[in-house]
């Protein structure tokens, strides 16, 4: 069975997403064996100038790059977008030549360059912005449905 790792940056506190999160891990049990992995999100001040955003992205990298195993994959903005069905398959071909997949969750600042340069792919959910907690929801649910949709189940309409 395939290992996905989820490493991200802070940790949940809004009960809704934690509930979401619990509900999808457990639907993914039959797929994968998850595990979500929760790095210390730096903070400097209030509102950090673009030095301190950079050395707060490369302190959370150097936590984030403890935790890379596998074929990783870096959640940016600038990173690849996919359908559903095309997340499937991209997914399908990723688990065929490898026992371990993790993606990357940055934190309220983004993933810091030198995580993103050594991911083997970046990929996006879209040109929007989404809080790091919500992006982590949107995960899960995506890789229950890719999963779904790669055994044709009822799932993805």
């Amino acid at each position: 069975m395939i290992k996905i790792n989820i490493v991200a940056v802070g940790k949940v506190k809004e009960k809704y997403f934690i509930d979401a999160i619990e509900e999808y891990k457990k639907r993914l049990q039959k797929f994968c064996q998850l595990k979500i992995i929760e790095v210390k999100e730096e903070n400097f001040c209030n509102e950090p100038n673009s030095l301190e955003r950079l050395e707060i992205m490369k302190r959370e990298g150097l936590s984030i790059s403890k935790e890379l195993k596998g074929y990783v994959i870096a959640m940016a903005i600038e990173g690849k977008k996919f359908s559903s069905e095309e997340f499937s398959k991209n997914l399908d071909k990723i688990k065929n030549t490898n026992s371990e997949i993790t993606f990357v969750i940055g934190g309220s600042y983004g993933i810091d360059k030198s995580i993103k340069d050594t991911a083997n792919f970046k990929m996006s959910f879209s040109d929007m912005t989404f809080p790091h907690t919500l992006a982590r929801v949107m995960l899960v649910e995506q890789l229950y449905r890719a999963f779904t949709i790669s055994v044709d189940g009822k799932y993805h309409k």
